[in-house]
């Protein structure tokens, strides 16, 4: 299967049209090369492997103790922050394995390169496989000459990037054949590029996206639980409702049916004669006590309650305020030739016309 390969041109200057040197492969061996505009091979529609230009390409290597792989990046970046110009966390940081002899491959790039690089490879279209520092083009043991810098691959997982001149380098020079054929190391930049291109307002997005639906989620089952709290509510009043006014046949309305059925006891507005009689004989007693032994008779009709007296009793006018204790329950008491008689006021009897109906 082949693979594509793109040395980049500095990140600050890459566009769509940046031409940009290509290399295709085919089990390890370049079979084409050249150059080309990214917009040109996006219309492969191929994953790519691509390879910083040496100006991007900040390498170092670190010599760290055996440590647990958390333990290993926390180093990294804690060196990290003395090796960057800059503040740190304007840089992503990457790091290969430890070797043999302790030695930790360190790569970092400005996060706002990584973003735009994202941005241009999303406007092609191009698949990133892999972001690679230049050196890791190179077959390991090799160097080569770019653009006035000098790139060797140490190893499998390591190289450097030399920018002042040819050093002092034990290695053959890679000829233009080879300069593509480099296996990939175990590491690159490519993860925190994903990373760094899903932000923006993509992630701010994706963010307010949660919270909605988490917030809409809660309101739901905070309304779900209050109906069910106002069902419960409404079926214990309806079951006391019953408890306390057995004489209804259903409860529709407990609230309402009750506020009736307490004004209907308070001014003695009961749906039975009977008890309506009782309830005025109850207030004659607790109300008139100065008519005691001087009542001949009673006589209950249309809701009133006349009490006769006796030819020879004298005629008391009471004292206190019984009249306004009455009044107070709906009642009045009215003296004529014969007896006084009890009723419901104006007010009292106008509820009870009104419920009637």
């Amino acid at each position: 299967m082949k693979r594509l390969r793109i040395g980049l041109p500095p990140l600050d200057q890459l566009t769509v049209d940046s031409r940009v040197t290509f290399a295709w492969l085919e089990r390890g061996v370049v079979v084409a090369e050249g150059q080309e505009s990214l917009r040109q091979l996006g219309k492969q529609r191929q994953a790519v492997e691509c390879f910083l230009h040496p100006r991007d390409s900040l390498l170092t290597s670190l010599e760290l103790p055996p440590l647990p792989a958390a333990k290993t990046a926390a180093a990294v970046a804690c060196a990290a922050q003395a090796l960057i110009l800059g503040p740190v966390e304007q840089m992503v940081v990457a790091h290969g394995p430890r070797g043999s002899d302790g030695a930790v491959q360190v790569a970092w790039v400005p996060k706002a390169g990584l973003e735009h690089l994202g941005q241009i490879l999303a406007q092609v279209p191009l698949t990133l496989r892999g972001l690679y520092p230049a050196p890791f083009a190179l077959p390991v043991a090799t160097a080569a000459l770019e653009e006035g810098y000098w790139l060797s691959r140490d190893s499998l997982q390591q190289g450097t990037v030399h920018p002042l001149g040819q050093p002092a380098l034990d290695v053959p020079w890679v000829d233009a054949a080879q300069r593509w054929s480099g296996a990939a190391p175990a590491w690159g930049l490519h993860g925190r590029l994903s990373q760094a291109a899903t932000g923006g307002w993509g992630r701010a997005l994706a963010g307010v996206a949660l919270a909605t639906a988490i917030w809409t989620l809660g309101l739901n089952l905070y309304a779900a639980r209050q109906v069910d709290e106002g069902q419960r509510l409404k079926a214990l009043m309806s079951q006391q409702v019953r408890q306390a006014f057995p004489e209804l046949p259903v409860v529709l309305n407990p609230l309402q049916q009750a506020r009736q059925q307490l004004a209907a006891r308070q001014t003695g507005a009961a749906a039975d004669p009977g008890q309506r009689f009782s309830s005025l004989l109850q207030l004659a007693g607790s109300n008139l006590p100065f008519m005691v032994a001087s009542v001949d008779q009673l006589n209950f009709e249309q809701g009133r309650l006349h009490l006769g007296l006796l030819a020879d009793s004298r005629s008391p006018e009471g004292q206190g305020d019984w009249q306004a204790a009455l009044a107070q329950a709906g009642f009045t008491a009215t003296r004529d030739d014969h007896g006084w008689t009890l009723g419901p006021t104006e007010a009292s009897a106008a509820v009870e016309l009104e419920e009637d109906e």
